[in-house]
């Protein structure tokens, strides 16, 4: 993952999870989650049969879901300003 730094994760955490070493935070489990999916999308689109690499990328999807799933439930008005900043939704 050379793609993604430490300094540019620590920036995404501080965009999206308020301090940059509050790494739990869910909006910021779900930026970085975003970053990874739309990076691997553009390496499948390349390589089509790295059947491998798309399992890891289903898994991934499905990790956010759960994580905006549960954001959603716990704090709406905080999932509708995360949808919207990495536009997730229409």
């Amino acid at each position: 993952m050379s793609y993604l730094t430490t300094e540019k994760k620590a920036s995404i955490f501080a965009a999206f999870g308020g301090k940059a070493t509050n790494t739990g935070s869910i909006e910021g489990q779900v930026a970085i989650l975003t970053e990874r999916i739309a990076h691997i999308s553009k390496h499948l689109q390349a390589n089509k049969k790295d059947y491998s690499t798309h399992r890891g990328l289903m898994k991934m999807v499905g990790q956010r879901k759960r994580l905006l799933s549960y954001l959603q439930k716990t704090n709406l008005q905080g999932y509708r300003a995360l949808i919207e900043k990495l536009g997730l939704r229409k």
